[in-house]
């Protein structure tokens, strides 16, 4: 039987993919996530998706395995807003989204190896629309001083109370903004045959985007 390995730390990611209900370990690979020159947003979450998935996969001893790796971003204009490094960086970025459409880019890399020296990597990236209202210099004051920025791309959560209460409208995959687009991991992992392919009628949560 395939093991199935979690490359990411994000107990979003973690907490996404268990309601596929199929079992599987967290192993977060150590990957520089810094920008190549010239990289489109696009780019940029795909490489670094595959990246993570072959970190992790150097990493492993178990054979056969599959790894699932993916990396967000939020990009406004082509410009690529990461995780903050502080506080400060964090009201930036929520200066920047006010009131905008911005994009969120996920990279999901799904690969399979069955012995050391062979591995198939498949890589796809999802793009979700969103629609920000305006943020006052207050409502960014007090929202950064809860934390809740510093680990999230964007430095937004769509699925806590703030964040989620900001977003007017999205238009793709819900779940893509929270970190992983579900409806591409599931289809992924059925071809990598972890799981079945029968969507909610095997029991797998197929999310759709909440009505706004």
């Amino acid at each position: 039987m395939n093991v199935l390995i979690l490359a990411s730390a994000s107990p979003r990611r973690r907490d996404l993919l268990a309601t596929l209900g199929v079992p599987f370990e967290v192993r977060p690979p150590d990957v520089d996530e810094t920008p190549v020159g010239g990289e489109t947003p696009e780019e940029l979450v795909r490489r670094l998706a595959v990246a993570k998935a072959e970190a992790a996969l150097s990493a492993a001893v178990e054979r056969p395995i599959v790894v699932l790796a993916a990396d967000t971003i939020v990009a406004l204009n082509g410009d690529v807003l990461g995780k903050p490094v502080d506080e400060r960086d964090a009201a930036r970025m929520l200066e920047k989204l006010s009131g905008t459409r911005h994009q969120v880019h996920t990279g999901v890399a799904v690969a399979l190896s069955s012995s050391p020296s062979s591995a198939n990597i498949d890589v796809e990236v999802a793009t979700t629309h969103v629609h920000m209202s305006e943020w006052t210099g207050e409502e960014i004051e007090a929202y950064v001083a809860t934390g809740e920025p510093m680990d999230k791309a964007g430095s937004y959560a769509i699925q806590h109370e703030t964040g989620d209460r900001k977003v007017t409208k999205i238009e793709g995959d819900f779940d893509n903004v929270v970190g992983l687009p579900m409806s591409v991991v599931h289809r992924m992992l059925a071809e990598a045959g972890v799981v079945g392919a029968g969507g909610a009628e095997a029991g797998v949560r197929v999310p759709q985007p909440p009505e706004v």
